[in-house]
């Protein structure tokens, strides 16, 4: 038995790509590919195309909401509500390390005008307490007006950390209490709704909008969901043209997504449990520092040494195993659903061999 798997990843050494890179990287399955070669589409911009108009609805409904607009991608969804929750010269509240601060390349700034007032967080998670003390006071007219609160859920750059339901509830009161908007950016949400077994509603009851990614956990090729209220989906419709995301035949794309969210879910139970291995699997190693905990599909680690980086990246390249650096000493494999058994198999064994 024991030659036979020598074979195999020596085999697999040879002819596999695993790509660890992020779980953006998946291609449709078969079933995802026949729904969108099935799709009832018309246009889009006009509001004519019954796939994207049925799995608006979809959404809307799975989270207790009044109303949804597809995206051809979250980036432009989280852009469109900060633009609905601000106005220019006005300020949102965010973890430092959100994606709309990060990787939305300043759109905060220049699609809305707006700055961002920064938290030091647990792993991308901000408390109640810490987003009260950064709230300027209304009548001070020195500094700008804080009008939003942004969440993540997952935190990419946290580790796909993700947040209680008492921590959320608690910064939705503070929020309305304060008069603040209140956008969820989720989009490894559904990554959080798995971990923790939580129903979809109860975040659409803490939440002036939500923006729901398809195309990274659940596999779709493309495409995000805005969710919020009818008038806030009216205005969002005039922000996506403005910032030239009508889109024509897009029910392909929207058949695509509702084919993950009705059949393929469930699968990111797999995808967080070869990333716990990853995890334990990293640990065992005399060259990594630590790894932050993992709770759903992404492992963040770092090594004893930074010069080490070059030669595990090499290492590694040579066993055809991609994966990425972000930034000051920190490495990130994300698993997803097309990271097969085989693979995983593959890259625990590697890593057991692997010598710094």
């Amino acid at each position: 038995m024991d030659h036979l798997l020598e074979v195999i990843y020596h085999a697999v050494d040879f002819i596999m790509e695993v790509n660890l890179i992020s779980d953006t990287v998946t291609r449709p399955s078969d079933g995802m590919l026949s729904a969108m070669q099935e799709a009832r589409v018309g246009d889009d911009v006009f509001k004519e195309d019954p796939s994207v108009n049925a799995f608006e609805e979809k959404v809307a409904t799975l989270f207790g909401k009044e109303a949804a607009l597809f995206f051809p991608s979250g980036t432009m969804a989280n852009q469109t509500a900060i633009k609905l929750h601000t106005q220019p010269g006005e300020q949102l509240i965010c973890d430092h390390y959100a994606h709309i601060f990060n990787y939305e390349g300043g759109g905060v700034s220049f699609n809305s005008g707006v700055s961002c007032a920064t938290i030091q967080g647990d792993r991308g998670r901000i408390s109640a307490q810490q987003i009260k003390a950064r709230i300027n006071p209304a009548d001070f007219y020195h500094s700008p007006k804080t009008s939003l609160v942004c969440i993540e859920n997952t935190t990419n750059k946290g580790g796909g950390a993700f947040y209680s339901m008492e921590n959320l509830q608690e910064i939705s009161s503070l929020c309305r209490e304060e008069n603040l908007a209140l956008h969820l950016d989720g989009a490894r949400l559904w990554n959080a709704l798995v971990a923790t077994n939580t129903n979809a509603q109860a975040y659409g009851q803490l939440f002036d909008t939500l923006s729901l990614c398809f195309s990274k956990g659940l596999g779709a090729p493309i495409g995000s969901v805005l969710v919020g209220s009818k008038l806030h989906m009216e205005k969002a419709l005039r922000v996506r043209k403005v910032l030239g995301g009508g889109m024509r035949q897009a029910g392909y794309l929207a058949a695509a997504a509702a084919y993950a969210l009705d059949h393929q879910l469930a699968d990111l139970k797999s995808d967080h449990i070869k990333a716990k291995e990853l995890e334990a699997a990293l640990l065992k190693k005399s060259f990594v520092k630590s790894v932050a905990p993992v709770d759903t599909n992404i492992v963040i680690f770092e090594l004893e040494n930074a010069t080490s980086e070059n030669t595990f990246f090499e290492k590694l390249s040579q066993k055809n195993i991609k994966f990425i650096s972000m930034g000051g000493g920190k490495l990130r494999f994300v698993t997803h659903r097309d990271y097969t058994e085989s693979m995983h198999a593959y890259v625990l064994e590697v890593l057991d061999k692997t010598q710094l």
